[in-house]
């Protein structure tokens, strides 16, 4: 319904989805800017950032487009239209994530696929038949990782009752930290990412196997293989944060 409705107006659609490209470009325009001054970012060339902010921004982008609406559940709770929803016959979770989808959210996917194309077209890679399996378990573990993100986040707010900038903390601020490479940050930060919430196996791990560079915190090799499972563990907490969440909703009432 929400897909008729947005292509009902193309050219409000067009210039939507226009402006999400251009929003989330101006993110890698900043990184070339830092490149127009140095030759390396904590030890990393322009073509290997650009492979991080590509596997963070197509996985999240994915996110963003099944999952991106949970963060209007805080408002749904405040006003109590989530009864609404309740006493459909689908899957409340469903129907949350699919309120007001926004097909825009393309844009942001599109400009993260072009520059994972260009930073592959500008690497010196050694392919082999493991790094070119790891590519999309890498970008569909990061997408379920962040679906993760999301629903924990959402489950929170039943707590909260609107705190959608605490999930978005996590959620647009966890992609934007992953552009950047592992060693411009502190150690602490980067064991929090890894071994608290495992952003870090979005793409720090995995890009660190594929260009051959050595670990965050001298992790063994095996743990670049690890994105798969590290979101099935991701996920099934979050879906039980999610259940407990529900069962506790008390409506606002009328």
């Amino acid at each position: 319904m929400w897909i008729r409705s947005t292509m009902a107006y193309r050219a409000s659609f067009a210039m939507t989805t226009f402006g999400s490209f251009a929003a989330t470009f101006f993110d890698f325009v900043a990184i070339m800017l830092m490149f127009s001054r140095v030759d390396a970012l904590g030890g990393w060339s322009l073509p290997e950032v650009a492979f991080l902010y590509g596997l963070s921004a197509v996985s999240f982008g994915l996110a963003d487009l099944v999952i991106g609406s949970m963060d209007r559940l805080g408002r749904r709770l405040r006003d109590g239209t989530l009864d609404a929803l309740l006493v459909r016959p689908a899957p409340v979770l469903a129907q949350v994530a699919a309120d007001r989808f926004a097909l825009r959210r393309l844009g942001r996917l599109t400009q993260g696929s072009l520059v994972l194309g260009w930073a592959l077209s500008r690497l010196d890679v050694d392919w082999t038949a493991g790094k070119l399996l790891l590519m999309p378990l890498t970008l569909l573990s990061g997408c379920a990782i962040f679906c993760a993100v999301f629903v924990a986040g959402a489950a929170f707010q039943f707590v909260a009752q609107d705190a959608s900038e605490v999930q978005n903390a996590f959620t647009y601020g966890g992609t934007t930290l992953l552009q950047y490479p592992p060693t411009v940050f502190g150690k602490e930060l980067v064991r929090g990412v890894t071994f608290v919430l495992p952003l870090a196996f979005v793409n720090w791990l995995p890009a660190s196997y594929v260009l051959g560079r050595p670990y965050p915190l001298e992790l063994p090799e095996w743990v670049a293989g690890a994105p798969p499972l590290v979101a099935v563990v991701c996920c099934v907490p979050a879906g039980l944060a999610w259940r407990a969440g529900l069962r506790s909703y008390r409506s606002t009432g009328s």
